[in-house]
C-alpha cells in the first residue's frame, strides 16, 4: 500500500512537471525580452507601489515564468534579464534546488530590485550570485502597500514573487543561483 502511495505521488509530480514545462529551455534574446516586458507589465498591475520600486531601482533582475517542481527533492529554473536604466544589460539563468517535505509544481515571475549601486555592482561582478549567500533578498509581499523608500532604506535587495500558478506554497529565493548567459 505504501509503495502504491509513493508511486502515485511520483506520477502526480511528474504529470505536474510536464504541465509546467513549456518547450525548450533554449530561448533567443528576443524571446527573453518579450517575456521580460510581459512580466514587467504584470509587475506593474499586481504589485502595489511598483512604479515607485522601478523608479528607485539602480537595476532590476526580471525572471519571468520561473518553473519550480518538487517531490521531496525540488528544483527551479528560469531565464531573464538584468535591466539598468530600463534597458537590458545582460541575460541570466536562475537555477535552484531544495530538499525537504514538498510536492507539486508551479510557475511564477520573479523581480529582484537592486536598490543601491553597491548591491547592483556586486551582482554584476559575481560569476554565480546566490540569493541568501551573496546578498540577503528581502521578499516583499505583493499585496501589501509598504512605502518603497522605507524598505529601500533598510534593505538593498528586494524580491517580488507574483503571478503564481500552481500547487506549491512557501516560495523562497534563498539558495537560487543566478549566472550570466549569452542567449542566441
Amino acid at each position: 500500500m505504501k509503495i502504491m502511495r509513493v508511486f502515485g505521488l511520483l506520477s502526480l509530480s511528474l504529470l505536474l512537471c510536464g504541465l509546467f514545462v513549456t518547450g525548450s529551455y533554449a530561448m533567443s534574446k528576443e524571446e527573453i525580452n518579450v517575456s521580460v516586458k510581459a512580466s514587467l507589465e504584470r509587475f506593474d498591475a499586481q504589485v502595489k507601489g511598483a512604479s515607485e520600486y522601478r523608479r528607485i531601482a539602480k537595476g532590476m533582475l526580471v525572471v519571468p515564468n520561473v518553473t519550480k517542481a518538487a517531490f521531496v527533492l525540488g528544483g527551479q529554473y528560469g531565464k531573464g534579464a538584468l535591466l539598468v536604466g530600463g534597458k537590458t544589460e545582460a541575460y541570466y539563468n536562475l537555477v535552484g534546488g531544495s530538499l525537504g517535505y514538498q510536492i507539486g509544481a508551479e510557475k511564477y515571475d520573479l523581480v529582484i530590485v537592486f536598490a543601491t549601486d553597491e548591491a547592483l555592482n556586486k551582482f554584476k561582478a559575481s560569476e554565480g550570485w546566490e540569493a541568501g549567500v551573496d546578498a540577503e533578498v528581502t521578499l516583499v509581499e505583493v499585496g501589501v502597500d509598504l512605502p518603497a523608500g522605507t524598505l529601500v532604506s533598510q534593505h538593498s535587495v528586494l524580491g517580488f514573487i507574483f503571478d503564481q500558478k500552481g500547487l506549491m506554497a512557501g516560495i523562497s529565493v534563498k539558495g537560487a543561483k543566478f549566472t550570466r548567459t549569452v542567449p542566441y
